[in-house]
């Protein structure tokens, strides 16, 4: 008997004109593989064809084909060598008559034919089952594997490619990365009915076809949440970083019903990060990415709803309830709203750099792009934790990392333990006095122009990776005139507020307002959007959790 197949949706493909034949292979194939395999058949070669690019869409795999040999329009060796580009690893079998073995023989130069059978083939016990036996014992040999997960055929250089591999790396969703200009990203694209003109090309498991998706759609393709379940709620956090985990996190497990709104993945900067080794619990240090994901996963299962890819476009009072726009136009309600929209790295205003970030500039991609850097020269721009971090875990496989530094030193901005684990690496080195005047390239990031801040001096150098870490600028514009801001963004709270001893203009209650609430009763502020807060992960969250008390606070008080 078969064995069991490596994965349930393993296909046997059997391809003949002649219906009555096409019914007479499947059944004696179901019936000795069909609990291991899953039997396909079609009954010429063109919607045989059609039939494996939607199996190579899904990511199903194909162990075997077999192809009776006179078909109208496209015989049997036609349609296998068709069939090679799309499953070049499946056993190949052509169905012949006596007459036709000159053809057959032919065929094994062709399409690299691994057997073929002579009609009939009854007894199948004794005539087909010993060989499709082996030829399926050396395709399991053979390492063939499924691939589940959503695939993403693009360009090394487009960025475009790299935003959607930042966005589903960012949001836990398992991807594969095929290179337009390798064979299997090719044979991907010819299945997809693409001809490459515009990337990327993602394929979700269930074989659907994206061609340069946004973020929404794509977040709803590969399961992400994106539409609440309710209109009104206790409590919208808006950001998903530490801060707003944090908040959903202690929001939901002390029972107010809430929903987190990110516009891009959960965990803010600090899930970008390679590792963090000064919060506390972890002694080993913990990678953004892991923390993000116990955070999320804890924040679903006390029951708050997490949507990913809506980007809120402002923020209105209306009457007792707080109601959230987003830029589709539906809108969002609730009694509480706390503000942890986190930050976004600087732009490098250097001259080329816009043009070419995604091809070789990057903005806190250090992760994603980790593997496609081994055994290249990096550059970073920045001197404070979040470059140190970056520069520490390319430096596992790249030849060298040069921090580019427009201090004297990195200890005005950087963790001291930081600073000893770069000082002690020995392909990291520091230019201080240093900043990038101008990228160069044409479709890819080829030299860089460096200044010495001190001599004025210019030089250019030969790079291809350059990573930016220059400071951040709070995302609140969208908020308006709605709460106050100070003159760089960030929102002022509590004993801001009330610096002068009167509450802001507006203010219509007989108390001043709590520690972080905004200028707006029931609207509040955690992590790094607060004006004057610690810029770190652990004050974030514990912001997050504060300001969930003082929502508690103010619900009983309204």
């Amino acid at each position: 008997m078969a064995q069991a197949a490596d994965a349930a949706r393993t296909v046997i493909l059997t391809v003949d004109d002649d219906p009555g034949v096409s019914r007479a292979v499947a059944r004696d194939l179901r019936r000795r593989y069909g609990e291991s395999y899953r039997i396909v058949r079609a009954e010429s070669g063109a919607s045989a064809l059609e039939a494996l690019r939607e199996l190579k869409l899904r990511g199903d795999l194909v162990a075997v084909i077999l192809a009776d040999y006179r078909m109208p329009r496209m015989n049997g060796i036609e349609f296998l060598e068709q069939a090679l580009d799309v499953y070049p690893a499946a056993r190949r079998v052509l169905l012949t008559a006596y007459a036709d073995t000159n053809a057959a023989i032919d065929a094994i130069n062709v399409v690299d034919l691994d057997h073929y059978l002579l009609k009939p083939w009854d007894p199948p016990e004794e005539k087909l089952y010993p060989v499709l036996d082996d030829l399926l014992e050396a395709w399991r040999s053979s390492g063939s594997k499924p691939v589940p997960s959503t695939k993403v055929v693009g360009h090394r250089w487009s960025a475009r490619s790299s935003d959607v591999r930042e966005f589903l790396a960012r949001n836990q969703v398992p991807y594969r990365w095929y290179s337009v200009e390798e064979p299997e990203g090719r044979r991907l694209l010819g299945a997809a009915g693409a001809d490459g003109q515009r990337l990327p090309v993602v394929i979700t498991p269930d074989g659907g076809v994206l061609v340069e998706p946004e973020a929404p759609e794509l977040a709803a393709r590969v399961g992400l949440a994106t539409t609440p379940t309710a209109d009104f709620y206790d409590l919208v956090v808006i950001g998903g970083g530490p801060a707003g985990l944090g908040a959903a996190v202690y929001g939901a497990s002390e029972g107010l019903r809430t929903v987190l709104v990110e516009r891009s993945a959960t965990g803010g900067q600090a899930g970008q990060s390679s590792r963090i080794e000064n919060y506390l619990g972890f002694p080993d240090g913990v990678s953004g990415a892991q923390l993000t994901d116990r955070a999320r996963r804890q924040a679903a299962r006390f029951g708050a709803e997490i949507l990913t890819a809506r980007e809120v476009s402002g923020l209105e009072v209306n009457g007792a309830a707080r109601v959230v726009r987003f830029t589709d136009g539906s809108a969002v309600a609730a009694h509480s709203v706390i503000l942890a929209t986190g930050v976004q790295y600087r732009q490098l205003e250097a001259e080329g750099c816009l043009d070419l970030t995604g091809c070789g500039v990057f903005y806190g991609s250090a992760l994603t792009e980790a593997a496609a850097c081994q055994g290249q020269d990096i550059h970073i721009v920045g001197g404070a934790n979040s470059a140190g971090q970056a520069a520490m875990y390319l430096a596992r496989g790249a030849k060298s990392v040069t921090l580019l530094v427009r201090g004297p030193d990195l200890s005005a901005s950087m963790s001291h333990y930081l600073i000893q684990q770069i000082e002690e690496a020995p392909n990291i080195s520091v230019r201080p006095h240093t900043t990038v005047d101008a990228a160069h390239g044409s479709d890819h990031l080829e030299r860089l122009t460096l200044r010495h801040t001190v001599t004025g001096e210019s030089e250019q150098v030969d790079a291809q990776w350059l990573f930016v870490f220059i400071g951040a600028a709070p995302l609140t514009d969208w908020l308006g005139e709605t709460v106050l801001r100070d003159g760089r963004g960030f929102i002022l709270a509590g004993p801001d507020l009330t610096a002068d001893g009167r509450p802001p203009d507006g203010w219509d209650l007989d108390r001043p307002p709590y520690h972080l609430e905004t200028s707006v009763p029931g609207v509040f502020v955690a992590g790094d959007a607060r004006a004057e807060s610690a810029k770190r992960v652990a004050s974030a969250v514990g912001e997050g959790a504060m300001a969930v008390m003082l929502v508690h606070r103010y619900l009983e008080q309204s």
